[in-house]
């Protein structure tokens, strides 16, 4: 008896899948060395700028112009993914934090920190890519595994995180070796990292998951793409939906999707504005530096080490419970942070939580942004997206400054608890409402 003939859509199922491994393998890859690249670059970039400005002030810039740039650089990429697919808008991404590197290079040895900061934006590029690799992993992901597949290349975030900050030292003697000034060594590493990166991408994300996406979704059956070859984009995106314009009455539209935006961006909000002040504290509270760096790298482990178990709880379990869940992580954050006073331990749980807090917000948030827009407008508003969060990052660390320095961290602690219940109980409301 001879074997049943397999059926067509069941045999381009598989090659779909097959598609789809290769793609989470490259973007993995292409987010380990992206990683290593913004860690090690941003490693010493507020002391660089120290140096260089001869004021502390300034050197709190240095942080600011990479967010900055992350967030400026955000619709650009998802222009480039619209019209040219995934590949295009993260090669622009590697290309701008390579170029801002070789910039910062050039600043640093003719010591001029206005330029270095020029420079940092475009790094930022780097973080805007590694972000919007996520969203890569997404667009050939079977139903209900989006957000699995999503957290797979957040995780991947951890390697760099944990191994670029450990890899400035190292860089800066082979710099200086190399001939380069003092410091300028780990910018030119994180320029070959990220040169890398855009290598990984442009060779082996093939074909694209984009335009892939697009063709499989598209009313009329087209053809499977080889993996050397691209898939024709589809006709269906219009210029509307290139640009924030389009991005913002996509979202007026789909409630769903404007409600995941505004999570996203209220997690980012809160971790940053905990994070970034929590070192002032531990300072003033007597904690030496080892210290402060173990607390700070337990809170980016709290962040990406679990991300596969948040992922795989948002697609059982749902996104927006997961969302509720994470709105809950980072009251519970708030309140032991905020009633700290001199705990390290109680600090410290809440730098963990605030982590897995963010990660719920961000694994279950960026999945249902995704699921709930049509795939020719995607790009768009997830650009969007990450242009909103970088924003509201950079506003919640000057804001959280402010709390701190006229107030305590305490306040800022019952500031964050607010905002996150109230996100909380609206989420739950309009959700409810609408199901």
């Amino acid at each position: 008896m001879t074997d049943a003939p397999i059926k067509p859509e069941i045999s381009q199922q598989r090659d779909v899948r097959n598609v789809q491994r290769r793609t989470l393998a490259v973007l993995s890859i292409a987010q380990i060395v992206g990683g290593v690249g913004v860690a090690v670059g941003l490693a010493l970039s507020s002391v660089v700028v120290d140096q260089l400005s001869g004021s502390t002030v300034i050197s709190g810039l240095a942080g600011t112009a990479t967010v900055l740039g992350a967030a400026l650089l955000a619709l650009p990429i998802a222009k480039a993914a619209t019209r040219g697919g995934r590949r295009s808008g993260l090669a622009l991404a590697y290309i701008a934090a390579t170029a801002g590197c070789a910039v910062s290079v050039l600043a640093i040895t003719i010591r001029s920190w206005p330029l270095l900061l020029a420079g940092l934006v475009l790094v930022g590029g780097g973080s805007a890519g590694n972000l919007a690799a996520r969203y890569s992993a997404t667009d050939l992901s079977p139903k209900g595994h989006a957000a699995r597949h999503l957290s797979l290349v957040v995780w991947m975030a951890t390697v760099g995180s944990v191994a670029g900050p450990n890899l400035a030292k190292p860089a800066d003697h082979l710099g200086v070796s190399a001939g380069l000034v003092e410091n300028a060594g780990p910018f030119a590493f994180s320029a070959l990292a990220f040169a890398l990166a855009l290598l990984v991408v442009v060779a082996g994300l093939r074909p694209d998951p984009l335009k892939l996406a697009r063709t499989l979704a598209a009313p009329t059956p087209a053809p499977l793409p080889t993996p050397a070859r691209n898939a024709p984009a589809s006709g269906a995106e219009s210029a509307r939906d290139t640009n924030l314009r389009g991005a913002w009455h996509t979202l007026r539209t789909i409630p769903m999707a404007r409600r995941a935006l505004v999570m996203i961006a209220i997690s980012h909000t809160a971790m940053v504005s905990v994070m970034s002040m929590t070192p002032v504290k531990l300072h003033h509270d007597g904690s030496s530096l080892d210290v402060i760096g173990l607390v700070i790298s337990l809170h980016i482990a709290g962040m990406y080490v679990l991300s596969p178990v948040v992922g795989w709880l948002a697609d059982k379990a749902g996104r927006v419970p997961v969302l509720i869940l994470g709105m809950a992580l980072l009251l519970a954050s708030a309140v032991l942070a905020g009633t700290a006073q001199h705990s390290l331990w109680q600090i410290t749980t809440a730098l963990i939580l605030l982590g897995l807090g963010w990660s719920c917000g961000l694994v279950a948030g960026s999945a249902l942004v995704s699921e709930s827009v049509p795939i020719e407008r995607r790009p768009a508003v997830q650009g969007a997206s990450d242009l909103v969060m970088n924003l509201c990052g950079a506003t919640g660390t000057v804001v959280a400054g402010a709390i701190v320095g006229g107030l305590s961290y305490g306040v800022l602690g019952l500031v964050v608890g607010v905002m996150v219940t109230a996100a909380g109980i609206w989420l739950f409301a309009t959700t409810r409402r609408t199901a």
